[in-house]
């Protein structure tokens, strides 16, 4: 036999050297960091008290649950998921127990005041979302816990916070003090910044004479406000309604919705006049669109003066029927034959639209109606009566004259009609009571009380249906500041 010789073959090479090589290498794998020092690492663990991260060191990083979140009482598995990138602040390299304690929290702090600084500088505009509610304000997360105070919420202050919580809000930066860890936001700021360019921009296309519609915001004793939409503007009292009335809330109230239109505007000051009343048709153009003088129109006395009786005919509209106008016989006082409160009929003998008066007739009113007639005529009791250019009566829509009756397919114009001619025809029986009464009233008077009683008639014909003389109203001015 050939003695053999077995050669072990090298299946590995030494190229890392000693020992002390070997731990020197594993050393050079491993990150070096300081207490303070913001660092990276990828969630690996979640507990109930902690997270553990891999950020590279020899042992995994802590994160205990109150440094996870600006949030108080947060559960961890709100906040991160194992697999998640998170980047956390050393706050010591090594504890008692040899554990890396990190911060997630204080991460955030350090980022976000950087952030926040710089648009506190610039005076820009932070977003965050608002995580908590507390006793004088909200907590609003911007990467640090932002307060911002009730009275800074809104424009006008906030009683209820609740309907806040979770929302995204834009806020000024008022304070900012990275000592005493104190933010202090404004969002009235913002708003107000945003209400003074909007407010330029809406007042720059804002003329007097426009139609705008609004909402009453408030109102006060000299008037309502309106907002228009960018600007309030404010409606005078005056400028309410056509007639008069004490307060504004004699005709609106907040929250209405109105039409108005723009009497001013001073750029300067900001303010902006509005009238109500305006968009409005005037009382006095209505009533002398829809009566005519002759016409019998009902009415209620207002006021009884030396020279006569104010009686209210429509919502705004009082005329005046003279003394000498209140009856066929010869009156001193109009309480000998009105009352206030008093419903009556009476004759329209002029409107002077102008001048914003009527003059009105209680005795020719009364003068020729038979309490027991049957001949009507519905335009004299406020019906809608139209002539042609010739004078010719104008039928109404759809009615034949021929055949006198209505065509088909004009029921509703038919049943307008018919409404119309009761309501004239309901004004006509009322008022020929009225004219029986006032008869059987005067009937009823002797004729001795009349001669000796200043607060009756008088049985001097003579000087019925004329107006009194400069002499005779003298006579009663006197009679009366004798009294």
């Amino acid at each position: 036999m050939t003695n053999a010789t077995t050669e072990r073959k090298q299946v590995a090479v030494n190229d890392i050297g000693s020992a002390d090589d070997f731990l020197a290498a594993v050393e050079l794998t491993i990150k070096s960091f300081n207490d303070g020092d913001l660092i990276e690492g990828t969630v690996v663990k979640i507990d109930r008290d902690e997270v553990l991260l891999d950020v590279g060191f020899k042992t995994e990083g802590v994160i205990p649950s109150r440094e996870l979140s600006i949030k108080h009482d947060v559960n961890p598995d709100e906040v991160v998921e194992v697999g998640d990138s998170v980047e956390a602040l050393v706050l010591q390299k090594e504890d008692k127990e040899g554990r890396l304690i990190l911060s997630k929290k204080r991460a955030q702090y350090e980022r976000a005041w950087g952030d926040v600084e710089k648009i506190k500088e610039t005076e820009g505009v932070v977003t965050g979302t608002v995580i908590e509610v507390v006793k004088g304000g909200l907590i609003v997360d911007i990467g640090l816990r932002g307060f911002l105070p009730a009275s800074l919420i809104e424009l006008r202050r906030v009683r209820d916070l609740t309907p806040y919580l979770g929302q995204e809000i834009e806020a000024k930066i008022l304070e900012l003090d990275k000592n005493r860890n104190n933010v202090v936001l404004s969002r009235r700021a913002l708003l107000e910044e945003t209400q003074s360019a909007t407010r330029s921009s809406f007042l720059a296309e804002l003329k007097p004479g426009q139609v705008r519609k609004g909402v009453i915001s408030s109102i006060v004793n000299f008037g309502a406000f309106v907002d228009l939409g960018g600007v309030d503007g404010l409606v005078h009292v005056s400028e309410l309604s056509w007639k008069h009335i004490e307060h504004a809330s004699d005709v609106v109230e907040v929250g209405q919705e109105v039409t108005v239109e723009v009497l001013s505007v001073e750029h300067d000051r900001e303010r902006v006049s509005l009238s109500l009343k305006a968009t409005q048709e005037d009382p006095w153009q209505v009533f002398a669109r829809t009566h005519a003088i002759g016409q019998i129109a009902p009415g209620v006395v207002t006021k009884l003066v030396p020279f006569g009786a104010f009686v209210r005919v429509a919502d705004g509209i009082e005329g005046l029927v003279h003394i000498s106008e209140l009856s066929g016989q010869h009156v001193e006082l109009a309480e000998q034959v009105v009352s206030a409160g008093q419903e009556v009929f009476v004759k329209i003998i002029d409107i002077d639209l102008e001048r914003r008066r009527i003059s009105l007739s209680l005795k020719q009113a009364n003068e020729g109606v038979d309490p027991e007639g049957t001949e009507f005529d519905p335009a004299l009791y406020g019906m809608t009566t139209e002539y042609d250019e010739n004078g010719e009566y104008k039928y109404p829509e759809g009615f034949d004259p021929e055949t006198q009756d209505w065509k088909e397919g004009f029921e509703t114009q038919r049943e307008k009609w018919e409404l119309e001619y009761a309501a004239a025809q309901e004004r006509w029986e009322a008022h020929k009571k009225q004219v029986a009464a006032s008869a059987a009233e005067i009937a009823a008077a002797p004729a001795s009380e009349d001669a000796a009683a200043g607060s009756s008639f008088s049985s001097d014909s003579a000087s019925a249906g004329a107006l009194a003389d400069d002499e005779a109203l003298a006579a009663l001015k006197a009679q009366l500041e004798g009294n």
